[in-house]
């Protein structure tokens, strides 16, 4: 999907909805100085002032703010040597609910200081609290199964079993990357910084140790999942959707920024629906400077947050929306959230991924349903 601009575009297809918001802007962000490309995804949808589900390539200056404030959150995926055909539902909602005392939500009882510099970083005020735990809006941890597979060779080769159930985990940096988008705003606005002046120098490394810190935690959040359900884990793959780095695009040296995009260039990409819908596996394919190395990140918002309740509140009490159609169960005791993040209120995830195969730009793996979706115990 074309646009005025020849720098600004979106890879969708005539079968895709794109609100009108967001194309508005992805044009004005493609026409900030040093911009040479705008590249919306299936997903693309309207986020505060840019929207999400978007490439942003810059030559010699970076944008904090198209990175956004949740810097490093991203996705990961681990194999448990639970077995599909050992589904206990109702006792396995119940010891995620006690885990650690307060389920996912409260502090985690392990060793943050060791977990931190084991991954290479120091620990700092406001580190330890937070790491472990989800955070709120469309974040979660999940427990699946694979629905059918695709591809049994890149299956194989990726050494996973279909017997066994999987961890999800959509996190990020928590209160860590607003923090650092916050403290550069309110000095710099947001006017471009050279990337390799004292301003952007500094914003990179915080920015690199956020991401660092939002792979770490999504590692503690899928150990404390596995441990409440008495599993054993294996790492499948880590992908970051809110970040900006250095790259080679079209024989240019430029800066990369994502918002709400799955890197292209990492092997095999989880791409999720809602949490009603079915979860992608997915091998990119080699065609990915077309799409400024970036993927889809998920199905993308349909409605805002603001309208889902009122949308959906006559069709559905808050304890309707803790089971969804797939069978799996959802935990999440904030009734606000409950609606904004109902099934309904996001885009149809087959849409977006047929998208990107028309596209050439991935090819399918495998298709996994939810079994069970924590979000939040908070009220």
């Amino acid at each position: 999907m074309q646009t005025s601009n020849p720098n600004v575009r979106v890879i969708a297809s005539q079968g895709s909805w794109i609100e009108g918001d967001a194309m508005v802007q992805l044009e004005a962000t493609g026409r900030l100085p040093g911009m040479v490309a705008a590249i919306g995804m299936p997903d693309l949808h309207p986020g505060k002032g840019t929207p999400i589900g978007a490439a942003f390539i810059s030559e010699q200056v970076i944008y904090p703010h198209l990175v956004g404030n949740d810097i490093g959150c991203g996705m990961g995926l681990w194999q448990t040597d639970l077995k599909t055909r050992k589904i206990k539902l109702d006792r396995w909602v119940a010891r995620l609910r006690k885990a650690d005392g307060t389920g996912l939500d409260g502090r985690w009882s392990g060793d943050a200081k060791s977990r931190l510099r084991a991954a290479g970083l120091v620990p700092e005020t406001g580190d330890l609290r937070p790491l472990g735990t989800i955070g709120g809006g469309n974040h979660f941890a999940e427990l699946q199964q694979v629905a059918s597979i695709d591809d049994p060779e890149a299956w194989e080769a990726l050494g996973l079993s279909q017997k066994h159930l999987f961890i999800l985990v959509h996190s990020g940096s928590r209160g860590l990357g607003e923090a650092i988008l916050r403290a550069h705003v309110d000095v710099h606005g947001g006017k471009p910084i050279a990337a390799d002046g004292d301003v952007g120098k500094a914003y990179l490394a915080r920015h690199d140790r956020a991401v660092a810190w939002a792979r770490v935690n999504r590692d503690v959040i899928a150990e404390r999942m596995a441990d409440a359900l008495g599993a054993e884990r294996n790492p499948v793959l880590d992908i970051c959707h809110n970040s900006v780095e250095p790259a080679t695009w079209q024989q240019k040296q430029v800066y990369l920024h994502r918002k709400g995009a799955a890197p292209s260039t990492r092997g095999p990409v989880v791409i999720p629906g809602s949490r009603g819908s079915v979860s992608y596996l997915v091998m990119p394919s080699d065609r990915g400077e077309e799409a400024g190395y970036s993927l889809a990140h998920g199905a993308g918002r349909k409605w805002k947050r603001k309208d889902s309740k009122s949308r959906l509140k006559n069709r559905y009490s808050p304890d309707d929306l803790q089971r969804t159609k797939l069978g799996s169960r959802v935990i999440c005791d904030d009734r606000a959230l409950l609606y904004e993040e109902a099934p309904e209120a996001y885009k149809d995830i087959t849409q977006v991924i047929g998208d990107l195969v028309d596209a050439g730009l991935i090819h399918l793996i495998a298709r996994f349903h939810p079994v069970i979706t924590y979000k939040t115990q908070s009220r």
